[in-house]
């Protein structure tokens, strides 16, 4: 039981507002030099049990796909669009 509490804390994201969202994914965007040139929308989608907002990048160098991917996949991962937003 006492396990069960604890992951539940550990794997709880952060609540965010889309504007808290779009901040964070470009200055993530911005870090990397293939991403800087990246346009993107922050989307809320019905809850599943991962996530409930997306991003759709625009204007994507082939290059840097992948690698903006990956880095939408780590806010993903961390953070949740708050209830209220």
């Amino acid at each position: 039981m006492a396990f069960e509490v604890l992951f539940a804390r550990d794997s709880a994201k952060t609540p965010a507002s889309l504007d808290d969202l779009r901040t964070r994914v470009f200055y993530a965007l911005q870090r990397h030099p293939l991403c800087r040139q990246v346009e993107f929308d922050i989307v809320s989608t019905p809850r599943t049990r991962r996530t409930n907002w997306t991003v759709s990048l625009h204007s994507v160098q082939p290059g840097a796909l992948w690698t903006a991917h990956e880095i939408v996949a780590d806010i993903q991962e961390a953070y949740e669009l708050d209830a209220a937003a």
